[in-house]
């Protein structure tokens, strides 16, 4: 990274969804120079227009880079950005920093330092937990596994972007770490749903019911963030439900790798994915309790264009 305090870190930013256009932005508005590639340029032109430069490639995203962040969708995406022939390690320079957002494999994220140190840089891995809100508030929990040298470095873009940054141990363990949390996000999504659908059929009204236990042990981010969005039928994604399976499998196969038997992941994975195999793959998290519904074959009250 620069380390003239006259002279803003250039960064690279690879991949513009819900959670990159937000965070990308963060750091532009804070006045560094960006360079920035997405599959689909549409997507990248409010930070084109805010003054990002635009690259063709990944490649071209690292020769331009002192930093470059990447926060794309599935580890494939991931390995294709990064390895190949027009991808980051094509093109990056000695003394470059990687820092990979994405929730991916904590092994994937282990080849991706060992490769980026055999370049001469070196590499962070970094996903985060807040969703869409976090993103836009700069309010994101960030989870970093690397290097004390690497991580230091890179923490005063993250305090830009994030809240609550923590650094697990080495590459890897921030992966390791977004495991443990989508654990968590699965077995609270099951219960906030469940809750819900109870509500509806023994006819509560679900906001005064929320009102009792939303102050008390049930009280939790979904609660506060998703269940308003449920009862007004909005199941636009903070977080995309194929990405939540992605995530549940990727769990599921580190838990195998370790010897574990997480019964109750195994369950919310089979229900995400019923619910992908009902058309709503690319709706929002909260959309879990659709096929809760469907399950139990109540009317869906809880999606008006159903």
């Amino acid at each position: 990274m620069t380390s003239n305090a006259s002279t803003k870190t250039r960064i690279g930013w690879i991949g513009t969804g819900v959670m990159g256009q937000s965070m990308s932005g963060h750091l532009l508005g804070a006045g560094n120079p960006m360079t920035i590639y997405s599959r689909t340029r549409a997507k990248a032109e409010h930070l084109i227009a805010a003054g990002a430069a635009w690259a063709d490639s990944p490649r071209a995203v690292a020769e331009a880079s002192d930093v470059v962040f990447t926060m794309v969708g599935f580890p494939q995406d991931v390995r294709d950005v990064y390895f190949s022939d027009d991808g980051i390690l094509a093109g990056v320079r000695r003394g470059t920093l990687l820092v990979d957002m994405t929730t991916t494999e904590p092994t994937l994220a282990r080849d991706i330092h060992a490769r980026a140190v055999a370049n001469g840089c070196n590499a962070v891995d970094a996903p985060v937990s807040g969703g869409d809100v976090g993103a836009r508030n700069q309010t994101l929990s960030i989870m970093v596994g690397g290097e004390p040298d690497a991580v230091a470095a890179v923490m005063p873009l993250f305090e830009i972007l994030g809240k609550n940054i923590v650094h697990q141990g080495a590459p890897g363990a921030g992966q390791h770490t977004k495991m443990c949390n989508q654990i968590v996000i699965a077995g609270t999504m099951i219960g906030v749903c469940e809750s819900l659908v109870y509500a509806f059929q023994a006819k509560l009204d679900p906001e005064r019911m929320l009102q009792s236990i939303r102050s008390g042990a049930a009280g939790c981010w979904a609660l506060e963030n998703l269940v308003p969005r449920v009862l007004k039928g909005n199941f636009e994604p903070g977080f995309i439900v194929e990405h939540f399976i992605k995530d549940m499998g990727i769990a599921l196969a580190e838990a195998q790798r370790m010897r574990l038997v997480m019964p109750g992941l195994a369950l919310v994975h089979q229900l995400y994915l019923a619910l992908q195999a009902q058309g709503h793959g690319r709706r929002g998290t909260q959309a879990l309790i659709l096929a809760l519904e469907h399950i139990s074959n109540v009317p869906r009250r809880a999606d008006p264009s159903a």
